[in-house]
C-alpha cells in the first residue's frame, strides 16, 4: 500500500504524456469520432449543448433538423417555432433567438450559411473568427473545429476534462474552464495529429465521467493515482 501512496513527480511535459498514455490504454485509443457534422451544424449542436445533457441536446438538434431541413429556414422561422423544436435543451427560450442571431450574422458576413471556409484558416484564426460570434467561447470554437468534419487540431475542455486536469495539477484550481483551453493545449506535443488531440480530450473527459467523479472520486481504482496530488490526499484520508 505504501508503494501506491508514493507520489510520482515527472516533469510537466512527461506527466502530460504519462496521463495520456495510461488513459488511452484504459479507454482505448484511437477513439472514434462520435459524428461527422459539417461545421455549421456542429456550431448549432454545440450551442444547444450548453448546460444541457448530451441526450437532451441531441434530441433538440434532431427535432430542429426534422422541423427545418435547411439552416436558412431556421434563420427565417418565427422564434417561438424554433424554441418549440429545441424544447429538450436547457434554456430553449434563450438559445432559439441566439441561434437565429448567429445564423443571420454568418449569412451577412459570408454571404452564405456555410463554415467550410474555416478549413483554410490556421486554427488560431479559425477559433478567433468563431469566437467573434455571440455566445461562442473557447469550448464551442474548439468543438466546431475538432468534432465536425473539419477534424482540426483544437482541444475542447469540458467540466469533466477540467476537473481531472486540476486534480492532477496540470493547471491551477484558480483557472476557469475558458482560460484552461490555451494552457492545456499548449502542454500537448506540437507534432500530434488531430486524432491524438481529440483522444486527449476524450480520455480526460471519460475519466471524469467514469472514475474522477465530482463528488466521491474512485481514487482507489484510478490508474493515475501515483500522478495525482488530489487523489493521494483523498486516498490517504480514507486510509487514515
Amino acid at each position: 500500500m505504501q508503494t501506491i501512496l508514493n507520489l510520482t513527480h515527472p516533469d510537466p511535459g512527461e506527466k502530460v504524456l504519462l496521463v495520456h498514455d495510461r488513459l488511452c490504454r484504459v479507454y482505448g485509443c484511437p477513439i472514434p469520432y462520435f459524428h461527422s457534422l459539417d461545421p455549421l451544424s456542429e456550431l448549432v449542436s454545440s450551442l444547444l449543448s450548453h448546460r444541457t445533457k448530451n441526450r437532451d441536446s441531441g434530441r433538440a438538434f434532431q427535432q430542429l433538423r426534422a422541423e427545418f431541413p435547411t439552416w436558412e429556414e431556421v434563420r427565417d422561422a418565427p422564434t417561438e417555432t424554433v424554441q418549440r423544436a429545441i424544447a429538450p435543451a436547457t434554456w430553449a427560450e434563450q438559445k432559439a433567438p441566439r441561434i437565429q442571431q448567429v445564423l443571420r450574422l454568418i449569412g451577412e458576413v459570408r454571404g452564405e450559411l456555410c463554415l467550410d471556409f474555416l478549413a483554410d484558416l490556421p486554427v488560431p484564426e479559425a477559433r478567433a473568427w468563431l469566437e467573434a460570434l455571440p455566445g461562442v467561447g473557447p469550448k464551442t470554437s474548439a468543438a466546431v473545429l475538432a468534432f465536425s468534419s473539419l477534424r482540426r487540431k483544437a482541444l475542447p475542455v469540458d467540466s469533466h476534462h477540467h476537473r481531472v486536469a486540476v486534480r492532477l495539477g496540470l493547471i491551477p484550481a484558480s483557472v476557469a474552464v475558458g482560460p484552461a483551453h490555451a494552457l492545456l493545449a499548449a502542454q500537448l506535443p506540437a507534432d500530434w495529429t488531430a486524432q491524438q488531440v481529440y483522444d486527449n480530450h476524450e480520455v480526460l473527459m471519460l475519466h471524469g465521467q467514469r472514475c474522477c467523479f465530482h463528488s466521491k472520486p474512485a481514487c482507489d481504482r484510478c490508474p493515475l493515482l501515483d500522478l495525482c496530488p488530489a487523489g493521494q490526499q483523498n486516498f490517504s484520508q480514507k486510509l487514515g
